[in-house]
């Protein structure tokens, strides 16, 4: 059974399984790594996601190991470079990753240069095949206070701004201090400051697509005012890369991208790859079984140390529980595993081009691979639909 290929962009064609490597270099070894990687390009899978901080969570030890590890897995088994597809993020303001440029501390052309580089370096490779922009720079401040622990793997940072009539000092923290994401759902225009031009943005990347080091841009973690920015942009400057994609979550227990950011893509043309289908681990039901999951999964493994994770995938959140139990009772229903249901589920949305997911073993490997080509039949989407009437989006 091989995976279906999907025709992304001109000359890019991608299969709908997209194997991310944030778990290379931190919960698998290289030889794991390099194992996983030969068991996904064999059943049809060339499609490959990574990005500068991974693996997750992120540390300084770490840092860049799983770009390495798919360099290294290319050179090794003498790969030819047009059989892969891969896809880089270069990451967004945090402050929390001082070994990554310091913060980074924005993302400017500088930033941008200097992560394409760095990609490119640790890949080992003269080309990238699609970059994204891992989370948006657009400035705003948290309005409230957070506590952060020893080990967290979220840091908090002091910035400086002016405006005509006042100085601000705001303490910040990286995931609550933008725009709303892993698990924020409101904007509020009382905490936007500033931040880098689109254009600015725009400029760097065109500059390096010109250089031949990367053929196509993408977003992620993005919303609707983004997307169109960053298209108004790249209508009016021939010399703007447009973006072909956009890289956000969406699963059975997260499905705002059909709120807004649905609109924008179907009629401008951009696809989405659907990253975390199985909610990191928790639509294929194994933390509600009677052992509470095995110890190393990511949300038992890095408790504690994974904040990004843990505040948008809760398991002490009684709707996340309710839902994904009843989503468990539709795969029980029609004789579907947990995560042909999910992944199906994804893949059955006519904008998503590929879903992005991760795997640390090989068994896992098999699951997403065989649910590929499972087709959902309309009783089981009004199911799935009444189940999201009453839960929903639990993992927004």
């Amino acid at each position: 059974m091989s995976v279906p290929l999907f025709n992304l962009a001109p000359n890019l064609t991608v299969s709908r399984l997209c194997l991310g490597t944030m778990t290379f270099g931190e919960q698998n070894s290289l030889p794991q790594s390099l194992r996983l990687l030969d068991q996904a390009f064999d059943a049809g899978i060339n499609f490959f996601d990574s990005a500068e901080m991974y693996p997750v969570p992120q540390r300084a030890e770490t840092q860049g190991k799983s770009e390495e590890y798919f360099g290294q897995w290319v050179r090794k088994r003498k790969i030819s470079r047009d059989r892969v597809v891969i896809a880089t993020k270069v990451a967004g303001p945090s402050g929390q990753m001082s070994w990554i440029r310091d913060g980074p501390k924005c993302l400017d052309a500088k930033n941008i240069t200097e992560a394409v580089d760095g990609s490119l370096k640790r890949l080992q490779m003269d080309h990238i095949d699609l970059y994204q922009i891992h989370w948006p720079d657009r400035f705003v401040y948290s309005s409230y206070p957070l506590s952060i622990s020893p080990g967290d793997s979220l840091g908090l940072w002091t910035c400086h701004f002016k405006t005509k009539s006042r100085h601000f000092k705001v303490l910040h923290s990286c995931v609550s201090s933008y725009v709303p994401m892993f698990g924020e759902t409101e904007y509020d225009p009382v905490r936007q400051f500033s931040s880098v031009p689109i254009e600015e943005q725009l400029d760097a990347l065109g500059r390096a697509v010109d250089a031949g080091k990367i053929r196509y841009i993408g977003l992620s973690n993005e919303t609707p005012y983004g997307v169109m920015k960053f298209l108004h942009f790249a209508e009016n400057n021939v010399h703007y890369p447009k973006i072909i994609s956009v890289q956000n979550s969406y699963s059975l227990l997260c499905r705002t991208f059909d709120s807004g950011m649905a609109e924008c893509c179907h009629h401008e043309r951009i696809y989405v790859l659907g990253y975390s289908p199985l909610a990191m681990g928790i639509l294929s039901g194994k933390y509600f079984a009677s052992d509470g999951a095995p110890s190393d999964a990511r949300l038992n493994l890095f408790k504690g140390r994974y904040s990004e994770g843990e505040s948008r995938y809760s398991l002490a959140r009684n709707t996340l529980k309710l839902a994904t139990m009843e989503y468990l009772g539709i795969a029980e229903k029609y004789g579907l595993h947990p995560v042909s249901l999910a992944i199906a589920f994804v893949l059955n949305h006519p904008l998503v081009a590929s879903t992005v997911f991760g795997v640390t073993k090989s068994w896992q490997l098999e699951e997403v691979i065989s649910a590929c080509n499972v087709e959902l039949t309309s009783e089981i989407i009004a199911d799935i639909n009444k189940i999201h009437a009453k839960f929903p989006n639990p993992c927004p």
